[in-house]
């Protein structure tokens, strides 16, 4: 049972009923003076600026979010251009290559034909060595046989006249 509903705690000398009126006249001197009306404003300041605070990170969430969507569209896109980029490289590389083998080719043909013309003027040269070093030797030999024949002083017409062909059928 509460001390104060006990007939002794409604005593003048009991200290804990002076205990309880400075207990009540500090909360009415409380209640007279604001303090309740103080305490709530307070609260509903505090509670005003958490909100705005809440408000602030609401926005701040939602420009993260479209920053975010807005980065991982521009990470598509620079994925697709790279993507295009690299196709681009590659069909340029393909490119390239068959256009050097062409060239390559091309050089091959043109320095085999040039080895094939030199071929042929070595050996049209070599003919013209061989032709002219055989009329030199026939010459020689005509003359060695002619020189012969005037010692002897016999005359073949036969000779004569093959000798003097010899020259005109080699050049």
């Amino acid at each position: 049972m509460p001390h104060f509903l006990e007939g002794y705690f409604w005593n003048i000398a009991n200290p804990e009923l002076w205990v309880g009126i400075g207990l009540v006249l500090f909360f009415a001197i409380l209640i007279v003076a604001g303090v309740p009306k103080l305490v709530a404003g307070q609260l509903d300041a505090k509670a005003a600026k958490i909100q705005s605070e809440l408000d602030e990170a609401a926005r701040l969430r939602a420009e993260a979010e479209a920053l975010l969507a807005q980065i991982r569209a521009e990470k598509a896109e620079a994925d697709a251009q790279a993507k295009a980029m690299l196709a681009a490289a590659e069909a340029d590389a393909r490119i390239m290559e068959s256009e050097a083998k062409a060239k390559l080719e091309e050089a091959l043909t043109r320095r085999q034909a040039m080895a094939e013309r030199r071929i042929a003027s070595a050996e049209a040269q070599a003919t013209a060595e061989v032709k002219s070093a055989a009329a030199d030797v026939a010459a020689q030999a005509a003359e060695t046989i002619l020189i012969a024949r005037i010692a002897g002083a016999k005359s073949d017409p036969l000779l004569d006249g093959a000798i003097a062909q010899i020259g005109s059928r080699l050049n």
